[in-house]
């Protein structure tokens, strides 16, 4: 069963630092992708970032240059490191299990955390 538990949420002001954490059990992590979610307020998912077995990584337009996904196998856990937040990076952020889907699809409902909120507001 996958189960995942994402934290690290918070309020930052424009142009601040967080960085989400993912802890993952119930399945094989090391030879899982990874893929982070956010739904903004009032508006549908969207697709943030995916990160390979291998490390390698896609990022949304929206967030290239600024977030950095990492994974960790040793402690089972994904990170997103967010720099230079804007007020439109306000969401509930997500992390899910890829389900083989292509890398910038949303995998399957039940393959997601609970997800963390950020707030960017000054």
């Amino acid at each position: 069963q996958v189960h995942l538990v994402e934290s690290g949420g918070g309020l930052v002001q424009p142009g601040g630092s967080l960085r989400l954490s993912c802890a993952a059990s119930g399945f094989t992590f090391s030879s899982s992708y990874f893929v982070w979610i956010r739904q903004p307020p009032g508006q549908g998912p969207e697709w943030v970032s995916t990160i390979s077995t291998d490390n390698f990584a896609w990022y949304a337009d929206s967030v290239q240059g600024r977030f950095v996904v990492s994974r960790d196998n040793a402690v089972s856990t994904v990170y997103l490191q967010m720099n230079g937040l804007h007020f439109a990076d306000t969401a509930l952020y997500f992390c899910a299990r890829a389900d083989g889907g292509l890398y910038f699809q949303l995998p399957r409902r039940d393959f997601w955390g609970q997800g963390t909120q950020v707030t960017v507001s000054s």
